[in-house]
C-alpha cells in the first residue's frame, strides 16, 4: 500500500494505491473517491465488545470498512472530516496512542482498539479517550488544522492540551489533569491538559475543535420561547 498526500495542510486529500488483492481499512464517512473494481466489506471489526467500545469510547464508528482492490490494484481516496492534514505513520511492531476522531485508515497488519488515557470531569467537556494502534503496516491520521509533530528526550516533559492532542507513542509517560484550579478551568477557557514525558514522539494539530465550537455556539442565533414554528 502506497499513500499520497495533495492540498495540505488545509485540506488535505489521500490517495491509497494498492496492489493486486490488497486490502485496506478505513473509518466509515472517510471514503472519498475510488478506482473501477474496488469491493467494500463492512464489519464490526474485532467482534462485538471491542467494536462497541471503539464506537462508545472511542468516537468512532461501530462498524469499519475493508476496500479490496481487484486482480490488477487500485486506487481510494480518503479524507478527514474537518479541514486539515493527513500524516502517514508507518508502525513497526510497536504501539501509538490516537486521540479519538483522527483514526482515517491502516493496512490490514495494524490493529485499532480502545483505551481511557483519562476521564471526563465535571469541570472539562473533553476527556482524554484514545485509540490505540499497534501491529505493523501504514497509518493514516487526520488534524484540525496542520500537523506539528515534537520529539522529546529522555525525561524531557511537554504539557499539551486534550484537544490539540493528534497522537503519541504508547512508552511515553503521561498523566492528565485540570490546567490549573477551579478558577482557572472554569474562566482560563482551557480545560484538560496532558503531561508528556520522553523519549518519544508527539503529534499535535495547530486547531482544536472544542476551541472553535465554544467560539461558534454563541454566534448562533437562538429561537425565542414565544416565536412560531
Amino acid at each position: 500500500m502506497d499513500v499520497s498526500i495533495a492540498y495540505r495542510p488545509a485540506y488535505s486529500l489521500g490517495t491509497i494505491t494498492l496492489g493486486g488483492n490488497e486490502e485496506v481499512r478505513v473509518e466509515g464517512g472517510s471514503m472519498v473517491g475510488m478506482s473501477a473494481g474496488i469491493t467494500l466489506e463492512t464489519a464490526a471489526t474485532g467482534g462485538f465488545f471491542k467494536s462497541l467500545g471503539r464506537a462508545l469510547l472511542g468516537g468512532e464508528s461501530f462498524f469499519q470498512n475493508t476496500y479490496r482492490a481487484p486482480a490488477g490494484g487500485g486506487e481510494l481516496m480518503v479524507g478527514p472530516a474537518l479541514p486539515g492534514d493527513l500524516i502517514v505513520l508507518t508502525l513497526a511492531g510497536e504501539s501509538l496512542m490516537v486521540q479519538s476522531g483522527s483514526y482515517v485508515a491502516s493496512e490490514m497488519g495494524i490493529e485499532v482498539d480502545t483505551r481511557w488515557g483519562g476521564a471526563k470531569t465535571f469541570f472539562a467537556s473533553e476527556g482524554l479517550i484514545m485509540l490505540q494502534a499497534s501491529g505493523s503496516g501504514k497509518l493514516v491520521l487526520s488534524s484540525y488544522g496542520a500537523i506539528h509533530e515534537l520529539e522529546l528526550g529522555p525525561g524531557q516533559r511537554y504539557t499539551v492540551d486534550t484537544g490539540h492532542l493528534v497522537a503519541f507513542d504508547e512508552a511515553m509517560g503521561f498523566e492528565v489533569r485540570r490546567v490549573g484550579g477551579l478558577k482557572s478551568t472554569l474562566f482560563s477557557g482551557e480545560g484538560l491538559v496532558v503531561d508528556l514525558a520522553g523519549p518519544g514522539r508527539v503529534l499535535m494539530q495547530t486547531r482544536s475543535a472544542d476551541a472553535f465550537l465554544s467560539w461558534l455556539i454563541p454566534q448562533i442565533p437562538q429561537r425565542s420561547s414565544g416565536s412560531s414554528q
